[in-house]
């Protein structure tokens, strides 16, 4: 079995199964009731890491989250991450990691969170036109100030991160990683050298990886789903590995934390591993 919980930041311990509440819908009417309920049921059934943004609406998706869950149970993570925004030339989502603009996020996520700190910020990407230092220098300021607890980063190169933890310490890295696309890899042995949680976002490829007869076959002889199967070798492949899947399905949120009792053999693990030699 693999371990079921990882101390974030070294001091924070969660679950290694989250939720990643991207999906859920956020405007008045039926479906918003749904997403309160499946942000409910997460923690019912004890996820202790849930994951937004401010990219999610706006921060719609923080105050859906503080909707459903405020006050928060002791223990529960809920990470956010700064640093998209609204300022292109014709109003459009850019990255945007300027200083006053990063706190000015860090604020908002607060008010609509109903928190006075963020135990983890992250930045949702790094802004190619504004120097790393500055964007995690003011992260690491915030913390300084009581704003935030820990700090994490999002789809970086292991020179990033290398260059982000001169600065502060880094307590995750959330990048793009399943079964069918392990471009990250060297981030991910980054991570696990230093302790570093990683975050894998895109966790079953979208459901591709169902479409892949290894994983249909290893699926069918553990009497599991594609996705458990998808999930479960995330779990197995590294113990920093914190998976985030999101749902706005109650049947498909049980489903995805079912995986976490999911054992694969070794010749699983093997048949499973061979597949990203196939991946181009």
């Amino acid at each position: 079995m693999t371990s079921t919980a990882f101390p974030v930041g070294g001091d924070f311990p969660v679950r290694r199964l989250g939720f990643g509440a991207m999906h859920l819908p956020t405007e008045p009417g039926p479906a918003r009731e749904t997403s309160l309920a499946v942000a409910r049921r997460a923690v019912e059934l004890g996820v202790t890491l849930i994951d937004t943004a401010h990219l999610y609406g706006g921060g719609a998706n923080e105050e859906l989250l503080a909707e459903a869950l405020h006050p928060y149970p002791e223990g529960l993570l809920v990470t956010t991450k700064v640093g998209v925004a609204r300022t292109g030339p014709d109003g459009e989502w850019k990255l945007d990691g300027r200083p006053a603009l990063l706190r000015d996020q860090v604020e908002q996520a607060l008010r609509r969170l109903r928190v006075e700190r963020i135990e983890l910020l992250q930045l949702h990407r790094v802004d190619p036109d504004t120097p790393l230092a500055d964007q995690v220098g003011t992260l690491r300021d915030l913390r300084t100030e009581g704003k935030i607890g820990r700090i994490g980063l999002s789809e970086v190169t292991a020179a990033q991160l290398d260059e982000a933890r001169r600065i502060t310490d880094i307590a995750s890295v959330q990048n793009r990683y399943n079964l069918l696309d392990r471009e990250h890899e060297p981030v991910l042995a980054a991570c696990e050298a230093a302790g570093i949680a990683f975050l894998p976002w895109r966790t079953v490829a979208w459901g591709e990886s169902g479409a892949r007869a290894e994983v249909t076959e290893v699926a069918a002889e553990l009497d599991a789903t594609p996705t458990q199967v998808a999930l479960a070798w995330l779990l197995a492949r590294s113990p920093v590995i914190l998976p985030i899947p999101g749902t706005a399905r109650i049947d498909h949120l049980e489903e995805n934390l079912a995986a976490e009792r999911l054992v694969l053999l070794p010749e699983h693990r093997e048949r499973l591993d061979r597949l990203s030699e196939a991946v181009t």
